[in-house]
């Protein structure tokens, strides 16, 4: 069954170039394109696909706005298009209910990784510019917020479950994390089933978010 994927961006030449790399994967098919974000919550309704690629930066309604709209109203996962690596908008999308973000300038094999990556319901993580980000802004955050996320908001995860959710945002996999611990895969995999559902979240991307916001993990911990 393919990933039916929507691409969402003003710019003309880049809708096209990425459309075009992802529908020459057999495994996946480009079902829409929107030119603004109000276009692309338009198709995400009318196509119901498995991933949105949305521009952050759109007029009419920006990629944002569109992110909060489409993971508030639908199970599609967002990934969001960015021209530099630490935009001032993006932290607000992962927080929105974005699965992560990419460059414009990602590599063919990247971008056509990332959308079978989020359609299978992790998230972009791995590269160091995403975890740079995730630290950078959220240092920010807890500053000017501290009282609003405390280390009490993790009280109701067992111990394991809190060591799951420190390596998760160290940024290892479920395979690295099963190594870590002396564990099966399928153990780390509730774990971190139990850390979303307790925590209410909705993907590992927002877990990241939460260890850093109530510090469980710091900016440059190992």
């Amino acid at each position: 069954m393919s990933i039916r994927v929507v691409v969402a961006d003003d710019q003309e030449l880049v809708r096209a170039g990425f459309s075009m790399i992802l529908e020459a994967q057999q495994d996946i098919e480009v079902v829409a394109e929107a030119g603004d974000g109000a276009e692309a919550v338009a198709a995400v309704r009318r196509h119901t696909p498995d991933v949105l690629l949305l521009d952050i930066r759109m007029p009419v309604m920006d990629g944002l706005d569109a992110a909060r709209r489409v993971c508030g109203q639908s199970s599609c996962k967002v990934v969001m298009l960015t021209t530099f690596d630490l935009d001032e908008y993006v932290y607000e999308a992962l927080c929105a209910g974005a699965s992560g973000f990419l460059l414009k300038d990602v590599r063919r094999d990247d971008l056509v990784h990332a959308v079978r990556v989020v359609a299978a319901g992790d998230s972009l993580l791995a590269p160091t510019v995403t975890r740079r980000l995730v630290a950078d802004i959220v240092r920010r955050r807890r500053e000017e917020a501290a009282a609003e996320v405390t280390p009490q908001r993790l009280d109701v995860l067992t111990a394991r479950e809190v060591e799951t959710l420190r390596l998760l945002a160290r940024g290892l996999s479920n395979a690295e994390i099963a190594t870590t611990l002396f564990v099966s895969e399928h153990t780390v995999k509730t774990h971190v089933s139990n850390v979303l559902g307790k925590l209410a979240l909705r993907d590992r991307v927002q877990a990241v978010i939460c260890a850093y916001e109530t510090g469980l993990v710091t900016p440059g911990s190992p």
